[in-house]
């Protein structure tokens, strides 16, 4: 059990890293230490110690939040600062090149990007890292842990590396992972995985396509057959890129995510037995709601913490449409993040998410 600890984080400016500061800011085991912020600070920004963080985000004004700023990164600050644990809510190439660097430096890491989520080089393609082939970047794989808590609660808790799931990834996976692991689903018979998300999915960065002009009063498709999360769920539910398609769309919300799954049954199912599995599988994940009446929807997550899974089954049994809701810039992200920090240092798992 760890008692104190200091955090820090770079990346603050993003969408992501505004609820990260914010749930560290309110978090209760970190009262009277609050997270440390680093980032790029420009010239004009120096005379006064970096960047308030009231004027990034200034929703996170008020009391001694108000007194935070954004310094500029170094080794050498995180050091003095006695950082322990550094939450990187940076671009993958950036992580990919400073996580080996943190490792070597004594400091545990928490990734949000991602730079070492898939352990497989052909899904890591789509990213096309320059280090790809490495020894260094091999060596450093081996001690990544794939951080859904769900799933490997136990080598997040050792851990000095966790990369943080993706958003569509970590609602696709939840909704599947049970069912699959328990022999149920008909692979041959393939799964279809329908996703939406809200436009902050896409990052702070505006482009054409999530420009509101484009994106408002609009519902669009794209990553068809490419998208980055893809290899996740190949990875972490344990079928082949024959036996799942993965589409996600883009919706004219701010943020949220609803997956909607299709698959067939091996044999006919009952829906208390469906649940049954679900109830097992999620025993012990607080982060985790059933829904065995209806099924959730965005708004019910949507600034919680929470993913929240529904079902039902056809009338013969051996079809099921699974629902799977989150809030992506938290459980597909920020919360997600917390989750991990407290499961490794052994906090309980809800804590500063509930």
């Amino acid at each position: 059990m760890t008692n104190t600890i200091q955090t820090a984080v770079v990346g603050v400016t993003g969408y992501a890293g505004a609820e990260l500061a914010r749930l560290l800011l309110h978090h209760p085991r970190l009262k009277g230490a609050p997270p440390a912020f680093a980032g790029r600070v420009d010239q004009k920004d120096l005379a006064r110690g970096g960047v308030p963080l009231a004027e990034i985000h200034p929703q996170l004004a008020g009391g001694f939040s108000g007194q935070l700023t954004m310094q500029p990164f170094s080794w050498n600050l995180l050091a003095d600062l006695g950082v322990d644990l550094l939450f990187l809510a940076t671009p993958h190439e950036q992580s990919r090149e400073w996580v080996p660097q943190a490792l070597a430096r004594g400091l545990r890491v928490i990734d949000l990007s991602g730079a070492w989520r898939l352990e497989e080089a052909a899904n890591r393609a789509v990213y096309g890292f320059e280090d790809e082939g490495s020894q260094q970047a091999a060596e450093i794989q081996t001690q990544a842990v794939y951080g859904l808590p769900e799933l490997h609660r136990a080598q997040i808790a050792g851990s000095r590396l966790v990369a943080n799931p993706g958003c569509y990834a970590t609602s696709v996976i939840l909704a599947l992972k049970p069912l699959v692991a328990a022999g149920l689903v008909d692979l041959d018979h393939g799964i279809v995985a329908d996703s939406k998300s809200g436009v902050s999915g896409a990052g702070k960065s505006p482009t054409a396509k999530t420009h509101f002009m484009y994106a408002a009063d609009n519902l669009s498709a794209y990553g068809v057959f490419t998208h980055r999360h893809t290899g996740e769920l190949l990875e972490q539910i344990g079928v082949d890129s024959s036996e799942i398609v993965f589409t996600p769309h883009l919706l004219p919300i701010p943020r949220g995510i609803l997956s909607t799954v299709y698959v067939q049954f091996k044999q006919a199912q009952t829906h208390a037995h469906v649940a049954n599995v679900y109830r097992e599988f999620f025993a012990g994940s607080p982060m985790v709601r059933l829904h065995e009446k209806g099924l959730p929807q965005i708004q019910y997550v949507v600034r919680t913490s929470y993913a929240d899974i529904g079902f039902q089954l056809d009338s013969s049994g051996r079809r099921a449409v699974i629902v799977s809701c989150l809030d992506n810039l938290l459980k597909g992200a920020a919360s997600q993040a917390v989750q991990n920090m407290n499961v490794m240092l052994g906090w309980r798992e809800a804590e500063g998410l509930e």
